[in-house]
C-alpha cells in the first residue's frame, strides 16, 4: 500500500486523529504540543506582506542549521517574506530566539491533501526549501503541481533511512522526481538519493558547519565556572538519550576521576524529570542547574536541565561525549564541540553523522568508543592529558573551519530558481 501516493494518502487520513492524540500524550511533558492545532490542519492566523520564500526545519537541530542560511536569504532577497515551519515546540521556541523577529513561523500541516491545499493557498510560497531528510509525499508533490519549485537542502540519508526508502518504491522515486534540486551533505548522501532515483543532485556540504555559535559572554562563562567549581575537571555528555545516561552513571564508580563533575545533558527537555529521578534511585548526589547553585565538590554530576546552554558546557568542558552515540540512535551534532575546541568521544553508533564523525577521528578531534565500556579507560586518561586535549581542540576547531561554506554553495543553488537580487 505504501508504494503508491494514493496508499500513502489512505494511510494519512486513517493516521490523523491518532496524530492528535499523539499531541495530547506528548503535551504531559512538554504544554507547547497543546497549541496552534489549526496550524497543522493548514489553518493560519499570520497574513504575509510580502512574497513568501519558505523554509521548513524539523525541529532544534534543523532551526539552528537553517540560521546561517536564512542570514543570507534576508540579504539576498530583501523583497521576500521569511516563513520558517517546524513540526516540535522546541523548533519554533528555538527559531524566535535565534532567528529573529522579521521572520513568520508557524508549523507545518500535517501531510494530508485539504492541510497541504490551505497551507499552499494561505502563503503562496515562490520557493521551498526542506532541511535534511523531509520527504512528505503529498507536501512535495502538490507543490510541484502548484508550481512551486521545492528543494531538500543540507540533504543527509543514512544506509539505514535508504534501506527503509527502497521498500517503499516506486513511491519514493517519485517523490525524489519531484523535487527541483537536492544539495547533499557529502558525497555518500548523493550516492544514496541518486540510487533511490533522485536527479539533480548535488554535493553542498553540512550547514551545520556554518551554524554560528550561540552567543556567551566570558561573564557567563566565569560565573557557571564558579558553579561549577574553578579548577574542577568537568567532562559533558550531551545530548544523551534514553538509556544512556543509565549506562554513564552505572560506569561513574570506575571512572577513577573522584574530584571530576560530569554535566549531564538530556537531549530532550521532557526528559529532565526523568533523567533526576535516575539519579535518585540509584543514589548519585545532583545538582539541577535550573536551581542555579555551586556544585558542592562532593557532588559527581550537575544535571542540564536548562535551555540553550549547550555550547556555554562545551566551553568550560574539559572533554565531551555526544549522545545518541552509546546506543543505536544514530548519535548527535558534534561539531558545536569541535568548534568551540572541546575535545570529542563518540561511541559506535553514529550514523546521523558518519561522515562528519569520521572526518573529525581522522582529523584526530575526537575518538570513538567501539562500546561504553571502553570509557573508564579512555576518559581519565584523557582528562590527565592536557597536551593531548589542546592538540584535539586546535584540531576540532582547524576542522570546522575546513567544512564551511555550505550555505553560500545553498544559496549558489537557490539563485537557479529566484531571480538574483540586484
Amino acid at each position: 500500500m505504501l508504494t503508491t501516493r494514493r496508499g500513502y494518502t489512505f494511510l494519512a487520513w486513517i493516521l490523523l486523529p491518532l496524530a492528535f492524540i499523539r499531541l495530547l500524550w506528548r503535551s504531559r511533558r512538554q504544554a507547547g504540543y497543546l497549541q496552534h492545532w489549526g496550524e497543522r490542519l493548514g489553518r493560519y492566523p499570520m497574513q504575509p506582506s510580502r512574497p513568501v520564500l519558505w523554509l521548513h526545519a524539523v525541529s532544534v537541530g534543523e532551526t539552528r542549521a537553517a540560521a546561517s542560511l536564512i542570514e543570507l536569504l534576508r540579504k539576498r532577497y530583501p523583497e521576500y517574506q521569511l516563513l520558517l515551519t517546524h513540526m516540535t515546540p522546541t523548533g519554533r521556541e528555538t527559531a524566535t530566539d535565534l532567528i529573529g523577529g522579521d521572520v513568520l513561523r508557524c508549523y507545518l500541516p500535517y501531510d494530508v491533501p485539504f492541510a497541504i491545499h490551505g497551507f499552499l493557498d494561505h502563503f503562496k510560497p515562490h520557493l521551498g526549501l526542506l532541511l535534511e531528510t523531509e520527504l512528505w509525499p503529498n507536501l512535495i508533490s502538490l507543490c510541484a503541481e502548484a508550481g512551486v519549485p521545492v528543494l531538500l537542502v543540507n540533504a543527509r540519508l543514512s544506509e539505514k533511512s535508504a534501506a527503509r526508502y527502497r521498500r517503499t518504491q516506486p513511491l519514493t522515486r517519485d517523490i525524489l522526481s519531484r523535487l527541483a534540486l537536492i544539495a547533499a551533505q557529502t558525497d555518500s548522501d548523493a550516492r544514496r538519493f541518486t540510487t533511490l532515483g533522485a536527479q539533480n543532485v548535488h554535493v553542498a556540504g553540512n550547514l551545520k558547519f556554518d551554524t554560528p555559535l550561540a552567543p556567551t559572554s566570558a561573564a557567563t562563562l566565569d560565573s557557571l565556572r564558579v558553579l561549577v567549581g574553578t579548577g574542577r575537571p568537568v567532562w559533558l555528555a550531551a545530548s544523551t538519550r534514553a538509556g544512556e545516561e543509565r549506562l554513564l552513571l552505572e560506569l561513574l564508580p570506575r571512572l577513577g576521576c573522584p574530584s571530576a563533575l560530569l554535566i549531564l545533558v538530556p537531549r530532550h527537555p521532557q526528559r529532565f524529570d526523568e533523567v533526576a529521578a535516575l539519579l535518585e534511585s540509584l543514589g548519585i548526589p545532583f545538582v539541577r542547574r535550573s536551581e542555579n547553585r555551586p556544585v558542592p565538590s562532593d557532588v559527581p554530576v550537575l544535571l542540564g536541565d536548562s535551555m540553550g546552554e549547550l555550547q556555554a558546557y562545551y566551553q568550560i568542558a574539559d572533554v565531551a561525549l555526544i549522545g545518541g552515540s552509546l546506543l543505536p540512535f544514530g548519535g548527535q551534532n558534534l561539531i558545536e564541540a569541535t568548534a568551540v575546541g572541546c575535545p570529542v568521544l563518540v561511541g559506535p553508533h553514529t550514523y546521523n553523522f558518519m561522515d562528519a564523525t569520521e572526518w573529525a577521528i581522522a582529523a584526530g578531534a575526537a575518538i570513538r568508543l567501539q562500546q561504553a565500556s571502553e570509557l573508564p579507560d579512555v576518559l581519565p586518561a584523557l582528562m590527565r592529558d592536557a597536551p593531548r586535549r589542546q592538540h584535539m581542540g586546535d584540531a576540532g576547531r582547524r576542522f570546522t573551519l575546513q567544512h564551511q561554506g555550505a550555505a553560500h554553495r545553498i544559496l549558489s543553488l537557490i539563485e537557479r530558481f529566484l531571480p538574483r537580487h540586484s
